[in-house]
């Protein structure tokens, strides 16, 4: 075709070429199946697989078949060879992958490695490190928060164990080190250490490691988790041990160290992970926010990366078909082959600076579709080209087939691939511009067959996936381009790599701001059956949905009406969820936030406007409670202690709203949490006070007393929840008692009071320490609460709330609410009747009421079941958990 083409740079248009290739197809999804089941079989029956499949395909490979192949005697013979050809490459491919499969599967079993984990062992080994180092998350665990490790995968090249036996072996492990040396505990609590940085002292000799890099350690083998099958053993690493270097990395990943760290010094603002897959200094919530939006294939090294750098060589992707009619080469005049050859160079320095990881391999090799496309001037090429990826990729690296970010990187290409222009076409058809069709086609085609993967995995849909990726995809080919260009730069030109990190900070700052608002929309995303049952599920509904779409697009009108349904969904105004679920319901005052084991509680102080008591330990769920109450202002935020349950979701709290002050305790323990509320706090230029005992504020109708912790000097607390700040509110008639996570000790030392003393009986009750047993009998008597108010994470291992405290809340006339059952819990106000509330219940089943005092009915009228009804069946709504309504009368 080129070369009747008259031009030295070639032509290529797709119309001139013929049917659709699958003839790969079979083989490549044969070998992927192929390797995904002999990873675990025994040795015995992969051999036997692998002899099968080759005998097999010998038979059809008989000379005689091939020779009426190629003799064409008549066409029905030469259909029929081809048919047994056809198989044999079939039976081929699946013994090759069988083969090699079962290679990778034995280096995880072979050596003293495995049987060493399972004996627990001490060991000392060399390693060789074959990845880049990564952080944990830090995730609250209890009430503290869990230490933050480095994980690297390494293979253990050898051995000696604690009685001096030395074996040499090449077994993939994890290891696991400490990211800061641990600090001994303080009193006998739990102690927590904060998430480290990669400028943090203590973390850089672990996490400055690179690829090839030869270490020796002294460390504990465990068996890996059962999911776990490309590892032999986790190796966690004896306590603050630094790693001890034996051999230098290669030249290779030195210079790709260089590289990447010029990045880390030159930018600040554009998240690495858009140019080399680094997301080490990625914010966590900057991470769930890219999660919920589906945007996360920005954060790793995806094949969109390496067709935005193949287009600066030859053209944007909407001219792909025209063999290099765009892009540097025709203006430079390079030939088709040196143009391929060039491409396949910088295929190979993509790898080589973003490490032969898994996800780059897969990058490299749907982003040389685009190249294979671009040398061949076929575009009906790109559906074997894929073929072929996917083919060599599991040959080369079997585990591939059992990975899901591999499978979402084939899927979504060859939607991309296939299904995209038929989508674009149509829409064009329709008199949308064509490049508005093609960036929709795209996006839409992608999560439609994404989608069920993704269900699988978090058991979660994303209604906003679509238009965010639709509005982040302008801004990812400059963030790339200006970061690569940083990357080269910075090693020869740090000022000139800097200023182009400024310039890239603005695509990338649009995507997080993208990632972050469609993350807080109340309705961002569905809940929806996990495992491969609910992706089969939601397969169906996806289908059923594209034939009512195509019957759906040719009526304008209908199309708008369920566009603005959509956006009603995902936006949900409060003024229409509370007409809708009666969620918040109108006059409330007091709202216990559902935010799983921990604390958070806002206290109406007009319109838009509350006082927030504790902030909980998920930035998402503490967001979330407030968006669905309308909190855009918020005088004061009392944390009441430091522990994570309480302050880890303050981020949360803060974000996109106006805040007055925050005021906490002034016992500084756990000090990392104390210091990253100062952090936060300082980062948004709010001031940080200490709470004492007898101060007093209002604000509108709303009046609360401190009445703990002492003013110094004081006795020293036993723990940080002996220091919780306890408030005695008043409001609208009410009288309510927070009483933080405080103990035994600390309850009767607060009785001894003067304000103890004259602790008046109170209508609402926040039991301390999320329901504990460890309660004060008297102080509870004291109180006398009409409404006890329990936070607690649902199945949480402490058991929370105790059966004893809730016995004795309800002897004592008490009706008991738990956020574990009932969901989030709103205080409404005081009537004649008694005391109003209600409940969010966390699902639409009734049997799970609180339960009130003897002789008190349900109080409960027809309109709430009308609401009830409305309510169950808005519960495939997401966002704020909305279900049934529920009030009662207290007397």
């Amino acid at each position: 075709m080129h070369a009747a083409s008259g031009n030295r740079l070639g032509v290529a248009h797709p119309r001139q070429e013929g049917p659709l290739d699958l003839r790969l197809v079979a083989p490549a999804l044969a070998a992927w199946a192929a390797a995904a089941l002999a990873l675990g079989a025994s040795p015995g029956w992969a051999a036997l697989a692998v002899g099968f499949c080759a005998v097999a395909a010998g038979v059809l490979l008989l000379p005689g078949v091939v020779g009426t192949v190629r003799r064409q005697a008549r066409p029905a013979g030469s259909r029929r060879a081809w048919g047994r050809l056809s198989v044999a490459a079939v039976l081929l491919c699946t013994a090759a992958s069988t083969a090699s499969a079962a290679l990778h599967g034995a280096d995880v079993r072979r050596g003293p490695v495995p049987a060493l984990a399972a004996r627990y062992a001490e060991v000392t080994a060399e390693l060789e490190v074959s990845s880049d180092p990564r952080l944990t998350r830090p995730r609250v665990t209890g009430d503290h928060l869990a230490p933050t490790s480095v994980v690297i995968d390494a293979r253990v090249l050898r051995v000696v164990t604690a009685d001096g036996m030395e074996t040499s072996t090449r077994t993939p492990v994890l290891l696991i080190a400490n990211a800061i040396p641990p600090t001994p505990p303080d009193s006998g609590r739990s102690h927590s250490t904060g998430p480290p940085t990669a400028r943090d002292p203590g973390s850089l000799p672990w996490l400055a490691l690179l690829p090839s890099t030869r270490l020796r350690v002294q460390a504990r083998l465990a068996p890996p988790l059962a999911d776990s099958g490309r590892i032999a053993a986790v190796m966690r690493v004896n306590g603050g041990e630094v790693p001890h270097v034996v051999g230098a990395p290669s030249g290779l990943q030195r210079f790709a160290g260089k590289l990447r760290g010029g990045l880390r010094e030159a930018t600040d603002g554009l998240p690495p992970g858009l140019v080399v897959g680094d997301t080490s200094r990625v914010p966590a919530d900057l991470q769930d926010a890219f999660r919920a939006t589906d945007l996360t294939h920005l954060l790793a090294v995806s094949g969109a990366n390496f067709t935005i750098l193949l287009a600066l060589l030859i053209g944007p992707p909407g001219r792909a078909h025209r063999a290099e009619r765009g892009g540097l080469a025709p203006r430079l005049g390079i030939p088709l082959r040196a143009t391929a050859l060039l491409g396949g160079v910088l295929a190979l320095c993509f790898v080589i600076v973003c490490r032969p990881d898994p996800s780059v391999l897969r990058a490299a090799a749907c982003g040389g579709i685009a190249l294979l496309a671009i040398g061949t001037g076929r575009r009906r090429s790109l559906i074997p080209a894929l073929a072929a990826a996917v083919l060599l990729l599991v040959l080369y690296d079997p585990w591939l087939s059992r990975s899901y970010g591999f499978l979402l990187s084939v899927l979504a290409t060859g939607a991309l691939l296939t299904v995209a222009p038929r989508w674009s076409a149509a829409l064009r058809s329709r008199g949308v511009p064509p490049r508005a069709a093609e960036a929709l086609a795209a996006a839409a085609a992608a999560q439609a067959v994404c989608a069920p993967v993704v269900a699988v995995l978090a058991a979660r849909v994303s209604l906003v996936a679509v238009p965010c990726n639709l509005l982040a995809e302008f801004a990812v080919a400059p963030a790339t381009v200006l970061g690569f260009a940083a990357l080269a730069a910075a090693p020869v030109a740090m000022p000139l790599a800097k200023a182009l990190s400024w310039y890239a900070s603005w695509p990338t700052g649009w995507v997080a701001k993208i990632a972050r608002t469609g993350a807080a929309l109340p309705g961002n995303g569905v809940d929806w059956p996990g495992g491969w049952s609910g992706g089969l599920l939601l397969a169906l509904a996806t289908a059923v949905l594209v034939l009512v779409g195509r019957r759906l697009v040719r009526h304008p009108w209908w199309v708008v009406a369920c566009a603005l349904l959509l956006l009603l969904v995902v936006v949900q105004p409060p003024s229409l969820t509370r007409v809708i679920t009666g969620w918040p319901p109108p006059g409330w005052r007091l709202v216990m936030c559902d935010v799983g084991q921990g604390d958070a509680a806002v206290l109406s102080a007009g319109h838009g406007s509350g006082v927030v008591v504790d902030a909980g330990p998920d930035p998402v769920l503490a967001d979330r409670c407030l968006r669905s109450l309308g909190i855009t202002r918020i005088p004061l935020v009392v944390l009441t202690h430091f522990h994570a349950d309480h302050v880890a979701g303050l981020p949360g709290v803060l974000r996109g709203r106006s805040v007055g002050a925050i005021e906490t305790t002034g016992f500084q323990e756990p000090s990392d949490q104390a210091e990253f509320v100062r952090r936060q706090a300082a980062v948004r230029h709010i001031p940080v006070t200490r709470a004492v005992a007898g101060e007093r504020r209002r604000t509108g109708s709303l009046e609360w007393q401190v009445l703990w912790p002492p003013p110094r000097p004081a006795p020293v607390p036993e723990g940080p929840n002996d220091a919780s700040v306890t408030l005695l509110v008043r409001t609208a008639g009410l009288t309510m008692l927070l009483l933080g996570d405080l103990e035994p000790p600390a309850q009767r030392a607060l009785l001894r009071t003067p304000a103890g003393v004259r602790l008046p009986r109170v209508d609402v009750l926040k039991v301390a320490h999320h329901g504990s047993a460890y309660q004060d009998p008297v102080l509870l008597r004291r109180a006398a609460p009409r409404l006890a108010l329990i936070s607690c994470g649902e199945d949480n291992p402490y058991g929370h709330p105790s059966p004893s405290t809730v016995a004795a809340l309800q002897s004592g006339g008490a009706t008991v609410l738990r956020t574990d059952r009932n969901g989030a819990l709103a205080v409404v106000g005081a009537v004649a009747e008694g005391l109003m509330w209600a409940a969010a219940e966390a699902g639409p089943t009734t049997g799970r009421e609180a339960r009130a005092p003897p002789g008190q009915g349900p109080g409960r009228g027809p309109e709430a079941h009308v609401v009830a009804v409305i309510a169950a069946w808005l519960r495939v709504l997401p966002g704020e958990t909305t279900s049934h309504l529920k009030k009662r009368q207290l007397q």
